[in-house]
């Protein structure tokens, strides 16, 4: 028995010391799971720091985490001390109701309680930290440095940067603190319907009532917004819309004193609760409840009823002057109040004159298409499978004095090209990490095989330019990071059997020495980055390479373009422009164009250096408000300064284009009757676009505007009547110099018709040449492709083109430019190159050249006895039927020419296509 005692003695001893060791493991465990949560958190916003300060936005990433900080504290705060508050007051009540043996021990331990309640405020007090900080630093930020628009509504009186930035924050405190307040009032009901304490415990009742009064106070103050708000909407109930976006009659003779006629019904809702309850007397807390709804109810149908039975009656003499006001803020939201309408006349006076006037808009015609000529970049310049060219964009250049609008495309590197026994580590991360140079082309410049005629091509870049720094660091495809300068040279180009080699020159990246290394490496999840003996202290790694990440990085809080374009400098480097979009939803009276949007501006253009990875934020408009607001944000982000060769190739962009476009096409309506009816709705022009109808897309041309003597980059847009096809108007932007972003509207005559675009494609099907000659080449295992149709004015005229690609069904086929349509007024003609089909025009659109004269007789003149043959001439004058006889010999010759054609596009063969498209381009001349 002593034996099993001692036994047992012993086992508890260890049962004890095994129960201390594991207390202490599990401590020691938590430590260690909390300080590397608090590493790994700490390592994220330590990495997103040095990575931003060494781009010099050191100060944003600060700002923005310094305001995160704040007011996930001040969140953290409210939401622990209102939940500690709230579960302590329920104990305390639980403890002045209940008798002791009545309660769990846990309640009764005054140490246990204040843990658990502690405990489950802290879990609250995260969330609310959370919610606060992740909502809540954008406004607050606004808040405390918005800039005046200058400009005050004309019902309130109040700045539109009210709406913008005081009241979305005031509107987000108030509704923090509601739902905050609701969800306090369920705990409590829940907690206080046990034993039904809240009839019998004054205490309970004192909690509730005070929880009813925060709740209370919370909605009067929404009803008190509420009248800012119908500037915001067209939603006048929650079953109808007005005509009018913003504030429309039944808001201002209805809504807007039913609003403050529910906040103080809340009010004193609010007050009766609180001493019914007090009182013990819950039956009668039914009342103001009941009141409260009853009057939000009655102010739905009332609003119900002034809509249908006093506005809808007399619409537009009730809603006139809430129309005015929603005509001229959204024009100017969108900015279009500076818009200038002239007349077009759509004469049809094109001459050989007009022509050499706007020589250079007829030399910059473009019969190229980006989407086709992006496929014979990536066939023809890509040298190597590794390479890729993303984009092709549009630009233009001044080159030996000459204004020149190009294509342009930037080739890439794509290292998931690489042969499969090629990445490696080294290979991916420390050898090829570059792309090289770019290609460029005529927009209206083709080669005798239909392909684009090169200004910059091959490696290294060859042409009309010097591209001194043609390396690419920095693109649009989806690049992993890298390391520069360590001890194996990088891939620069192919160069006959080797390769040739660089080394990176910036002064930029994070250098790879010291803790950087550790940190990096940990953060990048690769061992290997922190072990190479290949990664000396001069090696740098450059990070987030692709460059809207890179931009979305750096300020998340802006809008970007979707297609951002490479240009050469003058110093030869390369540069992507990005434009950046400021957006606001909140503008009073004026009408969204997505979603609650309705505010944008291009106010800051962005460049990334395709060498280095700098960023700068230009400022291209310094006036706009929401600009100025960022500003006082983040000061040390923008850019003031705009280099000329940057400028010089600002587009403004299609996006933003677009917007505007739209709304002008409904805001342009200067009367107000006229808006009312929508009488005068524009919209944008359909056509035929790899053979199939599509909304057109705004597109560049070079033009000169009537009124001016020098060609200019426009981008512009054709306008239809709603449900017509007829052209009525076309609006553009001009994009040089100091005009940059001045748009402007030309209209046509209403009472000439002048053929919209897809008029001209279905004058295209309809012409019985063009459409054989069309059907004609798509048999055989080609596809014709038609590309963009372009209206270009031209002084007082409007001219067509549309170019016509020809491609095999071969995987590996070529589009080619192989016709070109013209058309003009009732002309339409299809030619090999733009030069022949403009000449072809002018000679049917002359009336003075007589086509006849060389070509065929005059039929309808009889021929004069005095000049007829004689009879040694008779065998002279029936020499024609000799020319007949042989178009048959001509004919067989012809077919078999098309179908070795055929052939030769079937198997792939383009040279041999193009000899034998040469020889029956000249069959048909000698036809001719």
């Amino acid at each position: 028995m002593d034996f099993n005692n001692n036994e047992g003695n012993v086992s508890k001893e260890q049962v004890v010391r095994f129960k201390k060791l594991l207390n202490r493991v599990g401590i020691l465990l938590g430590i260690i799971i909390v300080l590397l949560v608090i590493g790994l958190i700490a390592s994220q916003f330590l990495t997103d720091y040095i990575w931003m300060d060494s781009l010099g936005f050191g100060s944003v990433f600060t700002t923005v985490l310094g305001s995160k900080v704040v007011l996930g504290v001040i969140g953290f705060i409210l939401y622990f001390a209102l939940t500690y508050f709230t579960l302590s007051w329920i104990r305390r009540s639980y403890m002045g109701h209940f008798h002791g043996n009545q309660l769990p021990s846990f309640i009764q331990s005054r140490k246990y309680s204040i843990l658990i309640i502690s405990g489950i405020a802290l879990f609250v007090g995260i969330i609310g930290s959370s919610i606060i900080q992740g909502f809540g630093w954008e406004p607050a930020l606004k808040l405390l440095n918005y800039a005046p628009f200058g400009e005050t509504d004309p019902h309130f009186n109040m700045d539109i940067s009210f709406y913008l930035f005081v009241l979305p924050f005031i509107k987000f405190i108030v509704n923090v603190l509601l739902v905050l307040g609701v969800f306090f009032l369920l705990v409590e009901i829940g907690f206080y319907s046990a034993f039904h304490m809240y009839r019998m415990s004054r205490s309970a009742q004192l909690h509730m009532g005070i929880t009813l009064g925060f709740i209370g106070l919370l909605l009067a103050g929404m009803h008190l917004l509420a009248p800012y708000e119908t500037l915001l909407t067209s939603q006048v109930n929650i079953f109808q819309e007005s005509v009018v976006h913003g504030l429309s009659y039944t808001d201002d003779v209805f809504n807007i004193p039913k609003a403050y006629v529910l906040a103080a019904a809340a009010i004193i809702g609010t007050i009766w609760l609180i001493f019914a309850l007090s009182k013990g007397r819950l039956q009668s807390m039914v009342t103001p409840i009941a009141i409260y709804v009853g009057l939000v109810i009655i102010g739905q149908i009332g609003s119900v009823v002034v809509q249908n039975f006093v506005v809808s009656p007399n619409e537009f003499s009730k809603e006139s002057p809430y129309l005015e006001h929603n005509l001229e803020f959204t024009r100017a939201a969108y900015d279009l109040d500076q818009i200038e309408e002239q007349e077009h006349p759509g004469n049809n006076s094109l001459d050989e004159d007009m022509l050499e006037r706007n020589a250079l808009t007829i030399d910059n015609m473009r019969i190229n298409d980006a989407r086709p000529i992006l496929d014979v970049y990536n066939q023809t310049q890509t040298i190597r499978t590794y390479y890729n060219f993303n984009d092709v964009d549009i630009d233009r250049y001044e080159i030996d004095g000459e204004y020149h609008q190009v294509f342009v495309g930037a080739r890439e590197l794509s290292t998931v090209d690489l042969p499969s026994q090629a990445q490696t580590w080294v290979n991916q991360n420390l050898r090829y990490t570059h792309g090289y140079g770019l290609s460029m082309s005529h927009v209206n410049k083709i080669t005798r095989q239909g392909q684009p005629e090169y200004m910059l091509e091959n490696l290294p870049p060859e042409g009309v330019m010097d591209v001194n720094t043609p390396q690419i660091y920095f693109g649009e495809n989806p690049y992993q990071n890298v390391i520069v300068n360590s001890t194996v040279d990088e891939f620069d180009y192919p160069m006959g059997e080797e390769n040739a080699s660089s080394r990176f020159e910036a002064d930029a990246g994070i250098p790879m020495k010291g803790f950087n290394r550790l940190l990096f490496a940990l953060n990048e999840g690769s061992f290997r980055m922190l072990v190479s003996d290949q990664i000396t202290d001069e090696s740098k790694l450059l990070a987030t390479r692709n460059i809207m990440e890179r931009v979305n990085r750096i300020a998340p809080f802006f809008t970007y373009d979707e297609d951002p374009y490479i240009i050469v400098r003058e110093d030869g480097s390369l540069t992507w422009i990005i434009d950046a979009y400021l957006t606001a939803e909140r503008y009073p009276y004026a009408e969204p164009h997505q979603y609650e949007e309705n505010y944008i501006r291009n106010s800051v253009k962005v460049t990334i250096d395709a060498y280095s990875g700098e960023v700068n934020f230009y400022v291209a408009d310094p006036e706009d408000p929401l600009l100025m607001t960022y500003q006082s944000m983040f000061p040390d982000l923008f850019t003031e300064e705009i280099p000329e060769d940057i400028q010089a190739h600002f587009r403004y962009p299609e996006k933003l284009f677009k917007v505007q476009a739209s709304m002008y096409g409904t805001y342009h309506m200067s009367n107000l009757e006229v808006f009312y009816n929508r009488e005068d709705t524009w919209q944008f022009p359909t056509e035929k676009y790899f053979n199939e109808d599509i909304v057109m897309e705004p597109y560049y041309i070079t033009m000169k505007l009537p009124e001016y003597d020098k060609e200019e980059f426009i981008l512009m847009m054709p306008y239809t009547p709603k449900n017509r096809q007829n052209m009525i108007a076309w609006i553009g932007v001009r994009n040089d110099g100091e005009n940059y972003g001045e748009l402007f509207v030309y209209r046509f005559p209403k009472q000439k018709n002048i053929y919209g675009p897809q008029q001209i494609e279905n004058r295209i099907n309809q012409d019985s040449v063009i459409s054989q000659q069309l059907n004609l080449w798509s048999q055989g295992g080609s596809e014709v492709i038609r590309g963009n149709l372009l209206a270009i004015p031209i002084e007082d005229t409007i001219l067509y083109v549309e170019p016509i690609y020809i491609e095999s069904s071969n995987a590996t086929s070529l589009p080619e430019v192989k016709q070109v349509i013209v058309a003009y007024g009732d002309l339409i003609v299809m030619e090999a190159t733009f030069e022949d089909a403009i000449e072809k025009i002018l000679e049917m659109n002359d009336p003075t050249v007589d086509l006849g004269e060389q070509e065929q007789p005059d039929l309808d003149e009889q021929p004069d006895q005095e000049n007829q043959p004689d009879a040694g001439e008779e065998d002279e004058t029936e020499t024609p039927i000799q020319p007949i006889l042989g178009a048959e010999d001509q004919l067989r010759e012809f077919a078999e020419l098309f179908e070795a054609y055929q052939a030769a596009l079937s198997n792939g063969n383009w040279e041999e296509a193009g000899e034998i498209m040469t020889e029956i381009e000249a069959i048909l001349d000698e036809i001719e």
